[in-house]
C-alpha cells in the first residue's frame, strides 16, 4: 500500500485539495477560478436559479441552467453530476458545459453539488445522486420541467455517479432515463490504479490521485468492488438489460479508458449502448482546457439528448 492510500493520510490530503479549490473559485482570475468558467463560451447566456433538493444524505444545492427560447410545453431536463474524484466540489467548472448543453438541447439542466467525501464517503454520493433524480423526475410540473423527459450525465466522478444512478433506477424500478452520459467515467475502483495502463507517460490523472481519491471515497477496500463503484469489473456479473440507454465518450490517453470501453462492451451486449466516441489526442479532463474539443464533445452530447427525449433515432458515434 503507497503512503498516500492510507487512510488517514489520503483524508487529510484529501482536505488540502479542497481547501486549494475553494481559494481557486473565489479567485477572479485563472483556469479554476468560477469567473473563468463563466467566461467561457460567451454566445450562451448565464440563465440560473438556485434550488435545493432534499435528500436523506443532505441537503443538495443545484443551479438550475434554463434554455433561452420558450417552447410549447415544458422543457426535457438534465441532471448534471461534476467530476473531481469525488472529493473536490467543482460545480462551476461544468458551468460552459450547462449553458450549452441548455442552449443546444432545448432542456433545462440542473447541475448538482453533491455530497463529497472525505466528509460523506461511499455509499453517501450516489445515494443521494440517485435521490436527486428521482425527485427531478417527480417534481418537474411544480418547477418548469418535463420530468417524464429525463437524462442524466457527468464528467470523470460524475460519469461515475451517473451510471451508479442508472443502476439503482433498473434495480429500483425508476424513475425512467432516456439517456445516461458517461464522461471519461471512473468504473472500476477494484482495480489498483498503479496496475492500470494509460496510453502516454504521463496522463493528467496519475496513480498517486488515485490513491487519495479512492481512499477517501471507499476507505474499505472490499467495498470498492460494489457494483455502483465499479461496473466495469469483472466481478460484476449481473444482468444490466433493461438499464437506460448510454452515451459513452472516453479520451485517448486517459488512465481510465479501458474501464470506461469494458462497460461500453458490458452495454453493448444488453442492447443499452446508444454510441461509444473516443476523443483522439485528449486526456481526461480535456474539456475544462480545449475549447475546440469541448465543443465537439458538448454539441455530440447536446444532439444525443435531444434526440432521445424527442424519441428521434440516435446518430451512431
Amino acid at each position: 500500500m503507497s503512503f498516500l492510500a492510507r487512510p488517514a493520510v489520503a483524508v487529510l490530503v484529501a482536505k488540502a485539495m479542497q481547501r486549494m479549490t475553494q481559494f481557486a473559485d473565489g479567485r477572479p482570475s485563472g483556469r479554476g477560478s468560477a469567473a473563468a468558467s463563466h467566461a467561457r463560451f460567451p454566445e450562451f447566456p448565464r440563465n440560473t436559479s438556485e434550488l435545493t433538493i432534499p435528500t436523506s444524505i443532505v441537503p443538495a444545492r443545484a443551479t438550475v441552467y434554463r434554455p433561452a427560447t420558450k417552447s410549447a410545453g415544458r422543457p426535457p431536463v438534465h441532471v448534471n453530476f461534476h467530476g473531481g474524484g469525488y472529493v473536490m466540489t467543482l460545480t462551476e467548472l461544468d458551468d460552459p458545459l450547462c449553458r450549452f448543453l441548455a442552449a443546444e438541447a432545448d432542456a433545462v439542466v440542473i447541475n448538482v453539488d453533491y455530497a463529497v467525501a472525505p466528509q460523506h464517503p461511499f455509499p453517501a454520493p450516489p445515494r443521494q445522486a440517485y435521490e436527486v433524480v428521482r425527485w427531478v423526475a417527480e417534481n418537474g410540473a411544480e418547477h418548469g420541467w418535463d420530468g417524464g423527459r429525463l437524462t442524466v450525465g457527468g464528467q470523470s466522478a460524475g460519469g461515475g455517479l451517473a451510471a451508479a444512478v442508472a443502476r439503482q433506477a433498473l434495480e429500483e424500478g425508476g424513475p425512467s432515463i432516456a439517456l445516461q452520459v458517461l464522461h471519461y467515467p471512473p468504473l472500476d475502483l477494484a482495480t489498483n490504479a498503479r496496475s492500470k495502463r494509460a496510453a502516454v507517460a504521463k496522463p493528467t490523472l496519475r496513480p498517486w490521485m488515485a490513491d487519495v481519491f479512492d481512499t477517501s471515497y471507499v476507505p474499505d477496500i472490499e467495498q470498492r468492488g460494489d457494483r455502483l463503484v465499479s461496473p466495469a469489473h469483472p466481478s460484476d456479473t449481473a444482468d444490466l438489460t433493461g438499464i437506460a440507454p448510454a452515451l459513452v465518450v472516453t479520451a485517448e490517453f486517459d488512465l481510465l479508458k479501458a474501464e470506461a470501453v469494458a462497460y461500453t462492451d458490458r452495454l453493448r451486449t444488453v442492447g443499452a449502448l446508444v454510441a461509444h466516441h473516443d476523443v483522439a489526442g485528449a486526456d481526461h479532463g480535456y474539456d475544462t482546457s480545449d475549447d475546440e474539443r469541448a465543443r465537439n464533445t458538448y454539441a455530440l452530447i447536446a444532439r444525443h439528448i435531444r434526440q432521445v427525449v424527442n424519441a428521434e433515432a440516435p446518430d451512431v458515434g
